[in-house]
C-alpha cells in the first residue's frame, strides 16, 4: 500500500497515491496526443486534473531524469496537471504516465520542477525533510570539519538532495537561504527542524539571492528563530573573521574557499601578494599569517575593506606589510600595469559573472581581462591563483579562458593546481552545476 503525499498546513490538500498515472482518466487529449498549439508554445500547458498534481514530460525527454539529474526545464513539459500551486509537490511522470519521481513546482521558472525524491513510494512531509536534513549534518560531522573552523556549509541545495536549500552555520548562528519555490513552501518547517537539531541561537533569513527574481519570488531577508547577536563572528584555521550575517555578500563570508585560503598560506612566505576582490580580507589574512612580504588587497566596497582592515587588527596581524584600496579592480590593475608594478603571487577571486549559460559570452571577456592584466603583473617563476564562481562557466571554458590570457600576455603558464571548493560543498555526480567554484593556481615560467 502506498502513502499520501501531504501538503503543509493551511494547503490544498493533495490526492492519494502515489499510482501509476497510466490508466487514469482525463478530460482533453493524452500527454502523447499533442494540441497544435503546443507546437507554437513550448510554455508548459496547466489541465484540470481529478488526481495528483503531475507534471507530464514529452515523449523521449524524461532521459535526463532517468540519469537522476534534479531539473525538469519547462521545454521538456507536454503539460502539467491538476493546477499545483508554486512549491506544490508533484508527480514528475513520463509521457505514458510512468511515475518518475516526486518534485516541487515552480509555476514561474524556466526550471518547471526540482526533484524532492526519486522512491516512489515516498511521503514529502516533515519526516522527509528531517531525514534529509539531519543526513547532511552527520555527512559534515563525519569530515570533521569542525576542528578547523567554526564556518560551515550544512546545506548544499541539491547536490543533499534539497533543491534550492543553502543553511550556513556561522558560530551559534545559522543562515538559511531559499532560492526555489520548492524550500520557500516548506519554510517554517525547515526552521523547525534546523532549530531542533542544531539549536542555534539564531537563525537569519538571507533569501536575497538573484535567482528568487527569476524563480518569480520576492526578496526576503530577516530573523527566523531566536535573536541575531550583534557580533558575529567565525573562527577558520585559528583565524578571526567578522561575519556581516545581515548585509555581507552571500550569506555574510565565503565559506567555500576555505581549504583555498589554507593554501595560501602556505605559498606566501617572502612574497609581494596583490589580492584582487578581497571583501574582507580572508585570503589577505592568511598570506600575513604566511609572511608575506608585502600584501596588497583591492576591493570595490569601502566598507568590506574596513571589516577587513579590522580583521587585521583582531588577529593582530603585522598591519605594517598590509596596504588597503577601496577600487575599482580593473581599472587598479591597468594603474598598476601602467605604474610597472609587478608582484610574486596574484589571486583573483572576482564575483559572479555568469549566473547561468547565457551570460558565458560576457562573462568570458572579464575573466580574459583581468586574468591578462594579472599575467602582466607577474615576475617570472610568479604565481597566479586564478578563480570563477559563475555557474555559467564550466572548468573546460574557464582554462580554455585562461589559457587564452596567457596567450595574449606574451607568457607561458603551467597548472600546478587545480581549485575547488571545500568539502563541506560536496557535488553530486549527477548534478554537475554544483561544481560552481572552480580555480587554478599557475605558475609564470621563469
Amino acid at each position: 500500500m502506498t502513502k499520501k503525499n501531504p501538503a503543509p498546513a493551511g494547503s490544498r490538500r493533495h490526492s492519494t497515491g502515489n499510482r501509476d498515472f497510466r490508466n487514469r482518466s482525463r478530460t482533453g487529449k493524452g500527454p502523447t496526443e499533442r494540441h497544435p498549439a503546443a507546437v507554437r508554445d513550448s510554455a508548459p500547458r496547466t489541465r484540470p486534473g481529478n488526481g495528483q498534481p503531475a507534471v507530464l514530460l514529452k515523449e523521449g525527454r524524461e532521459k535526463s531524469l532517468l540519469r537522476r539529474h534534479p531539473w525538469v526545464f519547462s521545454g521538456a513539459v507536454e503539460f502539467v496537471e491538476g493546477a499545483p500551486a508554486n512549491g506544490d509537490t508533484v508527480a514528475i511522470c513520463d509521457a505514458q504516465g510512468g511515475l518518475l519521481a516526486w518534485g516541487a513546482y515552480s509555476a514561474g521558472s524556466q526550471i518547471t520542477a526540482r526533484v524532492w525524491s526519486w522512491d516512489v513510494h515516498e511521503s514529502i512531509d516533515a519526516a522527509f525533510f528531517r531525514r534529509k536534513i539531519a543526513a547532511a549534518l552527520a555527512a559534515r560531522h563525519a569530515l570533521g570539519l569542525a576542528r578547523d573552523s567554526s564556518g560551515m556549509r550544512l546545506i548544499h541545495a541539491e547536490s543533499d538532495g534539497l533543491p534550492g536549500l543553502i543553511v550556513d552555520r556561522y558560530g551559534d548562528v545559522l543562515v538559511m537561504q531559499l532560492g526555489s519555490a520548492g524550500p520557500e513552501r516548506w519554510r517554517d518547517t525547515l526552521a523547525d527542524i534546523l532549530q531542533e537539531l542544531c539549536s542555534p541561537a539564531c537563525i537569519f533569513e538571507r533569501s536575497d539571492s538573484d535567482g528568487r527574481e527569476r524563480e518569480g519570488l520576492e526578496k526576503r531577508t530577516g530573523v527566523l528563530r531566536g535573536q541575531l547577536p550583534e557580533h558575529v563572528e567565525v573562527i577558520e584555521h585559528g583565524l578571526r573573521f567578522a561575519v556581516d550575517i545581515a548585509e555581507g555578500q552571500k550569506t555574510g563570508f565565503f565559506l567555500d574557499q576555505r581549504d583555498n585560503r589554507k593554501l595560501t598560506e602556505t605559498l606566501a612566505q617572502d612574497k609581494d601578494v596583490l589580492n584582487c576582490f578581497c571583501y574582507t580580507g580572508g585570503f589577505s589574512l592568511y598570506a600575513l599569517r604566511g609572511v608575506a612580504k608585502s600584501v596588497l588587497s583591492m576591493d570595490i566596497s569601502g566598507d568590506a575593506v574596513r571589516v577587513a582592515e579590522q580583521n587585521v587588527a583582531l588577529n593582530g596581524l603585522d598591519a605594517s606589510r598590509a596596504e588597503w584600496q577601496e577600487a575599482d579592480v580593473f581599472a587598479a590593475l591597468r594603474k598598476l600595469r601602467d605604474q610597472g608594478r609587478q608582484f610574486d603571487f596574484i589571486i583573483l577571486d572576482p564575483p559572479k559573472f555568469a549566473p547561468t549559460a547565457a551570460f558565458a559570452e560576457k562573462a568570458a571577456r572579464g575573466y580574459k581581462d583581468i586574468n591578462l592584466l594579472g599575467f602582466k603583473l607577474l615576475r617570472p617563476g610568479g604565481l597566479l591563483a586564478t578563480y570563477s564562481c559563475s555557474g555559467g562557466i564550466s572548468d573546460e571554458l574557464f582554462q580554455k579562458i585562461i589559457a587564452g590570457a596567457a596567450l595574449d600576455a606574451g607568457v607561458d603558464a603551467q597548472i600546478v593546481r587545480h581549485l575547488h571548493a571545500s568539502p563541506d560543498h560536496p557535488v553530486l555526480l549527477s548534478f554537475p552545476e554544483g561544481a560552481y567554484l572552480k580555480g587554478l593556481l599557475l605558475r609564470v615560467a621563469g
